[in-house]
């Protein structure tokens, strides 16, 4: 039987596909800080960071911090304490270690440019004073430095590795204040943080905890109620 040429012609097409070796892919997409978070990368769906930080970075309003707007070098660090075991936090843990030093990064990097918008502060909102003044002055007896002087007066944070606290569940802080205190959390390059958590009290804790979860995080606009004192700190 003779071939045509169409046919011939054919043939030699597939054999030239056959013969093909298509360039090997390592990752068939650019991993973003966006990508990472919202599939979980290499740890898979269940480690992506929304399922419990929320798709804008909000946090659960309980247990679970906001990450939105929150410093990026403070972020990364905290990844890199979870990964290496210096934070304890199992589920944490797990994510972190999956995660190499760079794209941790662009994780952090991702949730610090998110616009972070505090919700309207209740109406009835009243004051600790007691709370105000540890918050925004310290206690000097105590050889207590004030929170304002690392977090800010509204409580957006100042300067590198000085998280936001405003917008911050109060349950949330207060565990964190606890887990200070007992000397459960580490990482505070200065031991500003153990310092100030040691001379709290238990009740004192609550009552911070909840008065800087109702900051604004906008200086100028701390949003404390009208019968609080004005903030003032000893070191201005």
């Amino acid at each position: 039987m003779e071939l045509s040429p169409k046919l011939l012609l054919t043939g030699a097409c597939v054999l030239a596909l056959i013969g093909c070796s298509p360039a090997p892919v390592d990752r068939p997409y650019s991993r973003t800080g966006e990508l990472l978070a919202l599939s979980g990368g290499d740890g898979g769906p269940q480690a992506a960071c929304h399922i419990c930080h929320g798709m804008q970075g909000e946090g659960d309003g309980d247990l679970t911090p906001r990450l939105a707007g929150i410093e990026r070098g403070y972020l990364t660090r905290q990844m890199n304490f979870f990964a290496d075991g210096l934070r304890n936090h199992a589920q944490m843990h797990w994510i972190a270690k999956r995660l190499t030093p760079a794209e941790q990064e662009l994780v952090a990097g991702y949730y610090a440019d998110m616009a972070f918008q505090a919700p309207p502060a209740p109406a009835s909102t009243t004051c600790d004073a007691r709370a105000a003044a540890i918050y925004h002055q310290g206690d000097p007896a105590r050889g207590m430095a004030s929170c304002a002087s690392c977090h800010g007066d509204a409580g957006e944070g100042i300067g590198r590795g000085n998280p936001a606290i405003a917008g911050q569940p109060a349950r949330y802080i207060a565990h964190q204040l606890t887990q200070w205190r007992e000397g459960k959390r580490y990482g505070d390059p200065q031991g500003a943080m153990l310092a100030a958590a040691r001379l709290l009290r238990e009740d004192e804790i609550e009552a911070v905890a909840v008065y800087s979860a109702s900051l604004r995080g906008s200086p100028g606009d701390p949003g404390s109620p009208a019968e609080c004192p004005p903030p003032h700190r000893p070191d201005r």
